[in-house]
């Protein structure tokens, strides 16, 4: 069986040699949520983890890692850091997803899916299922319309709208 396929590139992009990827989407993401921490806080924010201390310890980092993910996060807009305060502390404060973040989400999924399938060795350790019926949660590619699409047939090209940054 043959797996060596691509999307399709369309008109003047099929000439790999010559277009660079000028304002690529995957960059810019992968400059926000490019690191082992980035991810790993967005799977527990997800998880519902808000508190610094929660995040640092799960995940297994260092207060500086922690504090220097936490603020890149927010910074971007997928964290929004609000103040709490327990009864006779000081005030601290909490991170939780913004719609920015939450939109991240079937990505972060795509990741975990792939992750199931191919680094597991067998049974992975928690599946994603649909709360009403307990059946198992695919992240798939599909058209507006509704249609899956497979890798084969997926094209990508220019924007029209695309304007080149300044």
């Amino acid at each position: 069986m043959m797996y060596a396929m691509s999307v399709v590139l369309e008109g003047k992009l099929r000439d790999l040699s010559a277009w660079k990827p000028e304002g690529c989407s995957i960059a810019k993401a992968l400059d926000i949520v490019g690191t082992r921490s980035a991810m790993l806080i967005l799977r527990e924010a997800y998880y519902g983890v808000t508190r610094f201390d929660g995040f640092a310890t799960r995940i297994g980092i260092t207060d500086a890692a922690a504090s220097s993910a936490l603020r890149k996060l927010t910074d971007a807009g997928l964290l929004e850091k609000r103040p709490y305060q327990e009864e006779g502390k000081r005030t601290r404060h909490e991170y939780v997803l913004t719609p920015m973040g939450s939109d991240l989400l079937p990505a972060v999924l795509a990741l975990w899916q792939w992750g199931d399938e191919y680094l597991q060795n067998g049974t992975p350790p928690l599946e994603r299922v649909e709360d009403a019926t307990g059946e198992p949660v695919r992240v798939e590619i599909r058209s507006a319309s509704g249609n899956e699409v497979p890798l084969e047939n997926l094209r990508v090209r220019v924007n029209k709208k695309w304007r080149r940054p300044a």
